[in-house]
């Protein structure tokens, strides 16, 4: 992850609702959840929840599939791992077991390839 795409996914993280909307989606796994869904939980009309979508979708923090009648929204985990990464990638001034807790967190959003 470079600079610009770390600044686009914490922009569109400084807003309430995309971060309860992400948060929620990382909840839900790989089963993600209906647009419809995620509106009634955050509490915004379907034309709000719409908005907020697209800016997470638009920063990559978030893919969408449509499955029958639905959109099916789900976390983009292997993006957010790696804003996670782009955190801790100068971390501790050459000390990482001072960033071990944070660096097992990130870890276990690696891609596969990463992790093996």
């Amino acid at each position: 992850m470079d600079d610009r795409q770390a600044l686009g996914a914490f922009g569109a993280l400084s807003q309430e609702t995309r971060l309860k909307i992400v948060r929620m989606l990382v909840v839900a796994g790989p089963d993600g959840l209906a647009a419809g869904m995620l509106a009634e939980r955050v509490e915004v009309s379907p034309s709000n929840i719409s908005f907020h979508l697209k800016e997470l979708e638009r920063v990559g923090l978030i893919s969408q599939q449509r499955e029958s009648r639905s959109i099916i929204y789900r976390a983009n985990i292997e993006v957010l791992g790696g804003l996670i990464r782009f955190l801790m990638e100068d971390c501790c001034a050459g000390h990482p077991e001072i960033c071990a807790p944070a660096a097992q967190v990130a870890a276990c959003c690696a891609p596969v390839a990463e992790r093996a």
